[in-house]
């Protein structure tokens, strides 16, 4: 690595106030072995430049109510301003549009035994009437999938109840049917992991009854307050829009090869979304402009921006669904960018050793680049809910970075990482404080630099994820067989 790059990771870290990664005593951090095209791409690839995508993206919900959320006129901005610097800078370009289910809460109460709980709506819960329903506070039996089966409510009488179920083993809206068919009139998830919790009965007409979540910490507490009086109070806007999905793919390279990156490019109804996930969007937009759409590439390249991530992860799943198994069969991965710039940043890799064949080399693509540049890494599971998803159910090979939301960042990865121990890796995740001070510009730095190695890399070659080589490698192969064929003729 450069002195002058060094020294632009050690500025942006002081201003970040936070630790730069750790590098073990006599190691220097170097820019790895790789082909040409991914060290320049990478270079290329600047804070500054992506920071003025996130200034737009600000502006742009600033301008519109606070938000980008699907269905709302600021994700339409936010689809105009991508769709826009793509079309300019001559790539194929298309959107793709479809419906959306939209649900915003208007009121979320929840009192229970005369103590204000946070409480957030579930996605397309009912409506309660004005001054909320009220009832005694049930608790559903824990096991290892409380309230997914009618049996986990026999034995008790949750008739006029709220009841109260830990989130696990099955959808959120199947344990609210169970818990609505036992005669409670509202439900209460409590998160199983640390942080806040929404729920999401997949669809209006799966909800039957007023729900809404509670953090890990809010769920333990209530199931110590059984029996007491619980007011419930949620006013939603429920009403059917829809939403786009920008698609921008190289004029150059395979097009039966293709490597795809995307992330998503909304926001939530509460706030702007500059970390979640403005950061993937802004990188990923500053690599396709820097990449160029007429890159001397074996494989073209196809940069997705999907909508509709926020209302249960609509556009990935429908743009995957749209496609036929020859059109999934020109897609040799996908590479996932969702939230790479938590102001409390850790640094974790999608664990492909578990996902289709050819996941666990781009695995190892991205922690070999990010440890090469002094930054450690942790695998994550490959099933994350996130837009790849879609593309693992149909095989295709998978992987990804992000810097951690909710989940407090541990005091070894603050030892390894720097940054605070005890503090979510994003606090504001989901929240109106998501905005321009919400990001880590070293982290945004760090994981822009490897989004485009990584990328590029794989435009050059798929050949340890699929076994497709380089052009030149099947020229050669070619030019081998002929010659071993023109000798064999020879003998005869």
């Amino acid at each position: 690595m450069s002195r002058s790059r060094i020294l632009r990771g050690a500025v942006l870290a002081i201003a970040a106030g936070v630790g730069l990664a750790m590098v073990p005593a006599g190691a220097q951090a170097v820019e790895p072995e790789g082909p040409p095209l991914a060290q320049r791409l990478a270079a290329k690839v600047t804070v500054d430049a992506m920071n003025r995508h996130l200034i737009a993206f600000q502006r742009i919900s600033d301008r519109n109510g606070g938000r980008r959320a699907p269905g709302t006129p600021g994700h339409e901005a936010s689809v105009d301003y991508v769709l826009g610097k793509l079309t300019a800078a001559g790539f194929d370009v298309t959107t793709q549009q479809f419906p959306v289910p939209y649900s915003e809460a208007l009121v979320e109460k929840l009192v229970v035994g005369g103590t204000n709980v946070k409480m957030h709506m579930a996605l397309y819960t009912p409506n309660t009437p004005v001054g909320g329903i009220t009832g005694p506070l049930a608790v559903v039996p824990d096991n290892a999938a409380p309230g997914c089966a009618a049996a986990d409510f026999a034995g008790a009488d949750y008739t006029g109840t709220i009841a109260l179920i830990r989130r696990g083993g099955c959808p959120f809206a199947q344990k609210q049917q169970n818990a609505a068919k036992a005669g409670a009139i509202g439900v209460v998830f409590a998160n199983n992991v640390d942080g806040w919790l929404r729920g999401n009965l997949t669809s209006p007409d799966q909800a039957l009854i007023p729900s809404g979540g509670v953090s890990l910490v809010d769920g333990l507490a209530l199931r110590e307050k059984a029996g007491q009086s619980v007011t419930l109070e949620l006013k939603v806007l429920n009403e059917q829009r829809t939403s786009r999905t920008v698609i921008a793919q190289t004029k150059t390279g395979r097009t039966d090869n293709v490597v795809v990156a995307g992330g998503h490019l909304d926001s939530v109804v509460e706030g702007a979304g500059i970390n979640s996930n403005g950061t993937g969007s802004a990188a990923l937009l500053e690599t396709a402009l820097q990449l160029g759409a007429s890159p001397k590439v074996n494989n073209a390249v196809r940069f997705i921006f999907f909508g509709a991530w926020e209302f249960g992860i609509i556009g990935s799943p429908y743009y995957v669904a749209n496609l036929t198994f020859e059109q999934q069969l020109d897609i040799a991965m996908y590479l996932n960018f969702d939230a790479i710039a938590s102001p409390n940043a850790g640094y974790f890799v999608y664990d492909g050793d578990t996902g289709p064949y050819g996941s666990g080399h781009i695995k190892k693509s991205f922690v070999d680049y990010l440890t090469a540049r002094g930054v450690p890494t942790e695998p994550i599971a490959l099933n994350q809910r996130s837009d790849q998803l879609a593309f693992l159910g149909v095989g295709i090979p998978t992987g990804g970075i992000h810097t951690g939301l909710t989940g407090a960042k541990s005091a070894a990865q603050a030892a390894k990482w720097g940054g605070t121990a005890g503090v979510w890796f994003d606090a504001c995740y989901h929240e109106a404080c998501d905005n321009l001070g919400n990001i880590d510009r070293v982290a945004l730095d760090r994981n822009a630099d490897a989004m485009a190695w990584v990328t590029a890399s794989y435009a050059i070659s798929t050949e340890g994820v699929n076994g497709v080589p380089p052009r030149a490698e099947r020229a050669k192969v070619r030019s081998l067989s002929r010659a071993a064929a023109v000798t064999a003729a020879d003998s005869i």
